[in-house]
């Protein structure tokens, strides 16, 4: 965790000093070197490293012009990859005086998440990071404590400064399960490892072997997992600390394919199936958004629910032309495999009805549609009409965290595109609008009543 300092900035003792400063703001009383420094960042856009005359390293970076407290986050960011470079075993990050808590917090954050490296499968042995605190004149209380939820309004850096920490922690962790290697994150090692570290943080889990999953009639699930030699996972989640244990839960489902190679629907190599290790980044964003609830102490019922399996050719694989009969009782003819986590999801979204949740959010890598439609920086957001409140509060969550999503619409109309000669909807809806098809086609697995019938009401709010 940040420590947190006070003393004249001259006197610090520290192997590098981490400036962030505006281009024409606050200047500590360092020597002419430090307006050298300015200037060379201003100029290149990257952190500049100067030595100071008693020795001193130090590295400035310029605010950039990102919006709000994103700023910060990036230059926090920025000076941690300076640092890095200079393998110091410490660092400290100046807060310039006059900023506020929130401020401190996002540098924090950015530079937690800019020093993040994954290094488990180097021969070489990779430099420690750099030990972290931060200097600042804001008063408050510098006395070590536990975080506790409701104190990060307190305006106190510390508790402010603690949860950016935490944030990263649980962003950095769910970064290692997504760039974990497939082979070393099967269904049932993955569910184990994210099991371990639910379990250490205070939650409650169930994982869910494949009879179980039989037992559910998770059609989806275990369809997509047909052509594999490992059999398929269901993990649930649970943070609800004991004034919430009663509440109707927020429910995060998360796409968790461990390895997709479109299955007999097969995907090229360059640039597709070579980065399909990352397509269960929605279960890794989902299980990291739990574990950091619990960390936070937040007080709100959260269930995660993760449907596991990798997408293989091989074996008895599910094939275009099948039929498979979902956990709600759909049935779906499956045009393409490579379509498979909106079946994974659709029998989660289902199960989620068991939980009469407050609202329900799925999250997922599910189709190169939103690329081409909103870039790869912007996440899109599909709700229905009446959900619309939902969409907005998602959008307004991301422009404050700096993870920015964008709505798009849910129209009835795109439902027929889904339409099957076969069963009660295809898995596919055709190259148009490819992204809010696959809404389409999940919203259908969120609706009360009898599967076949497309004017059922929600079962909740998604």
């Amino acid at each position: 965790m940040t420590d947190l300092v006070r003393g004249p900035l001259a006197d610090l003792d520290t192997p590098v000093l981490a400036l962030a400063l505006e281009a024409d703001g606050w200047r500590p009383d360092l020597g002419t070197a430090l307006e050298v420094a300015v200037a060379d960042a201003s100029t290149s856009k990257s952190p500049a490293t100067v030595v100071l005359e008693d020795g001193a390293r130090v590295v400035v970076a310029v605010v950039g012009d990102q919006p709000g407290l994103e700023r910060w986050r990036w230059t926090g960011a920025a000076l941690a990859q300076a640092v890095g470079k200079i393998e110091a075993e410490a660092a400290t990050l100046a807060l310039p005086p006059g900023e506020s808590v929130e401020t401190g917090a996002a540098l924090v954050e950015g530079f937690r998440l800019g020093a993040y490296r994954y290094d488990d499968y180097r021969t070489a042995e990779p430099p420690a990071p750099a030990a972290l605190s931060l200097w600042s004149e804001i008063d408050g209380d510098l006395e070590s404590g536990d975080l506790e939820s409701g104190d990060l309004e307190s305006g106190d850096l510390e508790d402010a400064v603690r949860a950016a920490d935490l944030r990263a922690q649980a962003t950095n962790w769910a970064r290692d399960l997504v760039n974990t290697p497939p082979d070393a994150k099967m269904p049932d090692a993955l569910a184990e490892r994210v099991a371990k570290e639910a379990r250490d943080a205070g939650l409650r889990v169930e994982v869910w072997d494949k009879s179980r999953i039989e037992a559910e009639k998770m059609g989806g699930l275990l369809g997509v997992n047909r052509g594999s030699l490992d059999p398929p996972r269901f993990v649930v989640l649970e943070w609800a600390p004991e004034e919430h244990a009663s509440d109707d839960p927020v429910v995060l489902v998360g796409k968790t394919v461990t390895y997709d190679t479109g299955g007999l629907s097969l995907k090229p190599t360059k640039n597709s199936m070579d980065k399909m290790k990352a397509d269960m980044g929605g279960g890794a964003a989902v299980a990291g958004t739990l574990v950091g609830a619990a960390r936070l102490g937040l007080p709100v019922r959260v269930i995660g629910l993760l449907p596991m399996s990798d997408n293989r050719p091989g074996g008895r694989a599910y094939a275009p032309g099948d039929v498979l009969t979902m956990h709600s009782g759909t049935t779906v003819e499956v045009m393409n495999t490579d379509a498979e986590g909106r079946l994974l999801l659709a029998d989660a979204l289902s199960y989620a009805r068991t939980f009469s949740p407050a609202y329900v959010i799925d999250v997922a890598t599910l189709t190169g549609a939103q690329g081409v439609a909103l870039g790869e920086r912007v996440a899109a957001v599909v709700s229905r009409d009446g959900d619309r409140d939902l969409a907005e509060r998602i959008q307004r969550a991301g422009d404050g965290s700096g993870d920015l999503a964008w709505p798009l619409p849910l129209y009835p109309h795109y439902r027929d595109q889904l339409k099957s000669d076969t069963a009660d909807l295809s898995n596919v809806g055709g190259s148009m609008a490819g992204t809010i098809t696959a809404a389409a086609f999940l919203e259908r697995f969120t609706l009360e009543g009898a599967p076949g019938d497309d004017d059922r009401d929600p079962a909740y709010p998604w």
